[in-house]
């Protein structure tokens, strides 16, 4: 069942108040994934965000497909809602002083373009503390400003594997594989809003700028933190537990006669939870079975004793069983049939917003509600270059002035009727 076959209504609504950061101007020189989310979550906060692009071609995700949502790539559509967008050539001279005026108008400039490359455009921090001394500045890299690789461009599954994350991983059959989801690309993004926001709050008690600074290493290595603290403590190397936890057992994907059912036994009560829903009292006099620290110790051989019960059962059975009795768990099932699960459908995760070129756009929404309520959607991921004469008129420059920047190459203006949420 697809969402738009489900009946069901969402229980929690959006609203039509704005949020906080109405008022505040971003300017968003983002590519790929780290910068364009800190952008989305910040304009879903109210922002008007201003996402400055290449001419001609734009951000990089515009050219990721497939998949596609009609005609648009979906990379490009899940992470650039709620901004404007001016196609701007700052490598001229005449697009320089566009990006200048712009900065002078701006609250917040995120950027994470290839190292240096702001800087060599004429745009290094002290001269955006001059243009603009209550900027918030939030730069994004890949390895940090600092140290033996701070000039080396990088993508989230390269920090996957540098970080330890990928060796986590390694099964040991093929080569090693990343978490298939741009984790520390978002993670960055998220550590970089609260970053801004905090140095928001600071520029309200002195009026003076800051510079904010995140990368995907430090993102990598805070999610490993506890690896990384135990190897410090001279324990050895965590061993690959699939789906385990090192210190809770069982815990992970167990079969049903068809599929798998994720169980977790958090704690001792959950344990004797557990077994008695699988009507399986051996299990708890079993030599060795007994504590969750003996349980860890044997951890294969109690993983297989709660298989051999586990796949006695349907999957749907299974889980009632479960249920019941308070333990933990969850179907292992494929992400096309998330959207249309009616918890999340209750909860109002995914919604439509308008669009010109895709009436049928749905998106997840920013996951936070306000006095039960989601934030609005200002509009949907703009054309490139759809806002570039709009925000040039507003910046001072006239008709002709707009004419001879996008006759000389160093705009692209592409106006189209806007569509709002």
């Amino acid at each position: 069942m697809t969402t738009r076959e489900s009946t069901m209504e969402s229980q929690i609504p959006t609203g039509t108040t704005p949020g906080s950061l109405d008022g505040l101007r971003v300017v968003e020189l983002g590519t790929s994934v780290a910068g364009p989310t800190t952008g989305q979550i910040l304009g879903d906060l109210g922002a008007e965000v201003i996402k400055v692009e290449r001419v001609g071609t734009g951000d990089d995700t515009r050219g990721w497909a497939p998949p596609y949502w009609g005609t648009e790539p979906m990379a490009f559509l899940g992470l650039n809602r709620n901004k404007k967008s001016l196609a701007l050539d700052f490598k001229d001279d005449r697009g320089v002083q566009v990006l200048e005026r712009l900065l002078r108008s701006a609250d917040v400039l995120v950027q994470n373009l290839r190292p240096g490359a702001l800087a060599k455009a004429g745009f290094d921090l002290e001269r955006l503390k001059e243009i603009n001394p209550g900027l918030i500045y939030c730069e994004m890299s890949g390895f940090g400003s600092v140290g033996p690789r701070a000039q080396e461009p990088a993508y989230d599954p390269l920090l996957q594997a540098y970080s330890g994350i990928v060796s986590m991983l390694d099964t040991g059959q093929g080569p090693p594989s990343r978490v298939p989801l741009s984790i520390l690309d978002k993670g960055t993004g998220m550590w970089a809003v609260i970053g801004i926001l905090d140095a928001l709050r600071r520029r309200d008690r002195t009026g003076e700028g800051s510079h904010v600074e995140v990368s995907l290493l430090q993102t990598a290595v805070s999610w490993v933190d506890q690896k990384v603290m135990g190897s410090r403590a001279g324990n050895p190397p965590p061993r690959n537990l699939g789906s385990g936890h090192a210190g809770v057992v069982p815990y992970g994907a167990f079969p049903a006669r068809v599929g798998y059912v994720f169980i977790s036994a958090g704690n001792q009560a959950l344990w004797v939870r557990l077994v008695s829903a699988l009507d399986a009292p051996d299990l708890l006099e079993r030599p060795g079975f007994g504590s969750n620290i003996e349980r860890a110790e044997r951890r294969s051989e109690v993983n297989e004793a709660v298989s051999e019960v586990t796949r006695t059962f349907e999957a749907d059975d299974l889980l009632e069983r479960l249920a019941k009795a308070g333990v933990p768990s969850a179907p292992v099932r494929p992400v096309h049939e998330v959207a249309s699960d009616p918890q999340v459908q209750a909860v109002g995760l995914v919604t439509s917003l308008p669009h010109p070129r895709v009436p049928e756009l749905e998106v997840v929404n920013l996951p936070v509600t306000f006095d039960g309520e989601y934030l609005p959607h200002q509009c949907p991921p703009p054309q490139l270059g759809q806002h570039s004469a709009e925000l040039l008129h507003e910046l001072g420059f006239t008709a002709e002035e707009v004419d001879e920047l996008v006759d000389g190459g160093v705009v692209e203006s592409n106006a189209v009727d806007q569509v709002t949420a």
